[in-house]
């Protein structure tokens, strides 16, 4: 099982690193137009991977005149219509024209600068994504469904009931729309949008395509917030991590204790929005997932060589909810050299924050 785990994760690298190839000599060049549609397109083909889906040379050649400004967005989905209605696909599994299409209509929505902070608005980017696709799109689902989780090994998530789709998504655009933001650090605005944007895709109000209009939908929402020049790359390159982290913030099964948890979503938001670099793997969010012993060694080295680390530690599992300040005070490192140190500590994957930076605490991760 522990093998399967580790040749995913290096299957979806190598589709990633063959795809998204194709437009990093326009992000070395600098030139600042050209970039910029670079990387919406590098977002939009990157995640169509969070349904094992691979657009076709055509697309990839077709988004290079757009970059080179040859060609406009528009006559991109023009000549992709085109050029299926004379090659159309020969099998339902064949779901090429599916990505293409949909990768052409993602970088139209992300070079748009229009977002409205509501229901409708999120139904509207799925219909506009799927229109001719899917017969549902833009519309709520009206049956109940399973599916089975690669990183559950092979359960599924609880989605929403068929029955209360509108009144669940409308009720968590109303709690979002009264949640104030004022006063929060930067790891609690992180935690509360992961919750708020969990919850709306475990609703799973579309029967297909879920994650990508969810995807967009953040990415759309993050810049209503201010957070204007994130880096969507990270979509492109961690699509399907993106969409474990849902899978995993959204079961949980008490009688195997296997908790739901945020953490992981929260790391990928995390390097989204702060620039950190955690790592983001999808085999450590397997339910099964169990860390190499060399990795434990490794770490468990790190922490007898290094003194500071080993006195926070020490302290913190006397003291779980003390602040930085007060391991200062405890230990006599300055408060920068604690906050240096705790980030090290949680990179190591030793230590993890539960709660608020006003509220929670601190948890030794036991190995």
């Amino acid at each position: 099982m522990l093998q399967d785990i580790r040749l995913n994760d290096k299957h979806t690298t190598k589709l990633e690193r063959t795809e998204m190839e194709n437009f990093d000599e326009y992000l070395r060049q600098g030139e600042p137009n050209k970039a910029e549609k670079a990387k919406v397109w590098k977002t939009a083909i990157g995640l169509q991977q969070v349904d094992g889906l691979k657009p076709s040379d055509y697309l990839i050649e077709t988004a290079k005149q757009n970059i080179e400004g040859e060609i406009t967005i528009d006559e991109v989905k023009k000549r992709i219509d085109t050029y299926y209605q004379q090659h159309p696909t020969k099998t339902d599994e064949d779901r090429t024209e599916e990505a293409d299409k949909v990768s052409a209509r993602i970088a139209e929505m992300l070079s748009e600068q229009t977002f409205t902070f509501s229901p409708a608005e999120y139904l509207s980017i799925h219909r506009r994504l799927f229109q001719g696709i899917y017969n549902l799109a833009g519309k709520i689902r009206d049956y109940n469904i399973t599916k089975k989780e690669w990183v559950l090994n092979g359960e599924t998530v609880l989605y929403a009931s068929a029955n209360s789709l509108k009144a669940t998504l409308e009720y968590d655009f109303e709690q979002e729309k009264k949640f104030s933001y004022k006063g929060l650090s930067e790891r609690e605005i992180i935690e509360h949008i992961a919750h708020f944007i969990s919850n709306v895709w475990q609703i799973h109000i579309f029967g297909e395509g879920n994650t990508r209009a969810t995807a967009i939908f953040l990415i759309k929402y993050l810049r209503k917030l201010g957070f204007k020049n994130v880096n969507n790359e990270l979509f492109a390159d961690n699509s399907w991590y993106f969409r474990n982290a849902f899978v995993r913030a959204n079961y949980e099964d008490l009688s195997k204790g296997i908790y739901k948890t945020e953490k992981f979503l929260v790391r990928f938001l995390s390097n989204l929005l702060l620039k950190e670099n955690h790592s983001l793997k999808n085999r450590e969010m397997h339910i099964q997932f169990v860390e190499p012993v060399n990795d434990l060694v490794n770490k468990q080295n790190d922490l007898v060589n290094d003194p500071v680390k080993a006195n926070i530690l020490h302290y913190l599992k006397q003291n779980p909810k003390a602040n930085y300040a007060e391991l200062a005070e405890k230990t006599g490192y300055s408060a920068a050299t604690i906050k240096r140190h705790i980030q090290e500590l949680k990179k190591l994957g030793l230590i993890e924050r539960i709660g608020s930076d006003k509220t929670g605490h601190w948890e030794i991760i036991e190995k």
